[in-house]
């Protein structure tokens, strides 16, 4: 293989007139905030994506005993305490039985001392729609509007049109009917990724969770939300952490989510596992409140890219607005 390629902070840098969408973005999304106990019908702040919480649970990061040597240096400690949360990316709290199969698996790492080592937000497609951050902001910021304001559709309808051309790409086509072959499979079943890039020191990687041995028609009869307590209430679970190392932008780009990575093989650094009965309340107020913002990452796992960029804004308003909303709702639990 090729020598890997060195991560270099122009692959983050956001032009002005991105900065100034952002800003825009940021505004929205402090008011669908605000809004969302109404939008919602719950009595507490929610997330402006990956609104829904269908369980919390504590596991460890093991580390793999024949992790490649150049790997080595970033992980100190055999394992780590995770605390994981499991979503469904909707921007509200649906009720309904069938929930569209679009899965969070968001992952907090702690040392054994409890310092934050790094969120990874996982999700259960692999690719992203749309590689322009200006194209991005403007769809975000309707999506927000047409649930604060009551805008009418045509304006979202516009910005979705402009996103419908990335989606041709022979990934995300592959990925689209994978996935609805796969609707109806239980969540646990799905492998998750990154899908945008993140730093390993000074190389870059995609990191992908592989279940193993989880039936994929488990819980068929219950809501999503029953089957996943009653399987971590009854079963152990474990996932094998895979990652990809970035060799050249040609094969493994940073800056364009809606193609996969060619001709960087996965490589095994650790597994997942959460121990049977490990469930915590989800309704908690602590856990409700938890935010899994990569740029809280240490240094040398911090995320990589443009898109990428505008998580750490929209994390740090998200988290900021929940926070005094929830204080004002005296929400407890």
């Amino acid at each position: 293989m090729p020598n890997p390629l060195k991560y270099n902070k122009e692959y983050d840098k956001l032009t002005a007139d991105e900065e100034k969408l952002l800003e825009i973005n940021k505004k929205s999304i402090s008011d669908f905030v605000e809004q969302s106990p109404t939008t919602s019908d719950v009595n507490y702040a929610t997330r402006n994506a990956h609104a829904k919480t269908y369980a919390v649970v504590k596991g460890k990061f093991l580390i793999a005993k024949n992790i490649p040597e150049e790997f080595q240096p970033f992980f100190d400690d055999e394992k780590y305490d995770l605390t994981i949360r499991f979503s469904n990316a909707h921007l509200k709290v649906t009720r309904g039985r069938k929930d569209i199969p679009a899965y969070g698996f968001a992952v907090k790492i702690k040392d054994n001392n409890g310092t934050l080592i790094a969120n990874y937000p996982l999700v259960n497609f692999p690719l992203f729609p749309i590689n322009s951050v200006s194209t991005f902001l403007k769809l975000f910021t309707s999506v927000n509007q047409f649930f604060v304001k009551k805008w009418s559709s045509f304006s979202l309808m516009l910005q979705i049109i402009k996103v419908i051309p990335s989606t041709f790409t022979a990934s995300f086509v592959k990925n689209i009917i994978k996935l609805w072959n796969k609707r109806n499979d239980f969540l646990l079943s799905f492998d998750f990724h990154s899908v945008g890039v993140y730093r390993l020191g000074d190389h870059m990687m995609k990191i992908k969770l592989k279940p193993q041995s989880v039936d994929r028609h488990f819980g068929k009869k219950l809501k999503v939300k029953d089957a996943i307590e009653n399987y971590l209430t009854n079963q152990d679970f474990t996932a094998d952490v895979l990652i990809q190392i970035c060799y050249d932008l040609k094969n493994q780009p940073v800056n364009q989510l809606n193609v996969e990575w060619k001709k960087s093989p996965y490589i095994k650094i650790g597994e997942v596992k959460t121990d049977r009965n490990s469930l915590l309340d989800a309704k908690a107020c602590d856990n409700e409140m938890l935010s899994f913002n990569p740029f809280e990452n240490k240094l040398f796992f911090q995320p990589v890219g443009k898109i990428q960029k505008l998580r750490d804004e929209a994390y740090k308003v998200s988290i900021q607005t929940r926070r005094k909303i929830n204080k004002l709702l005296k929400y407890e639990r």
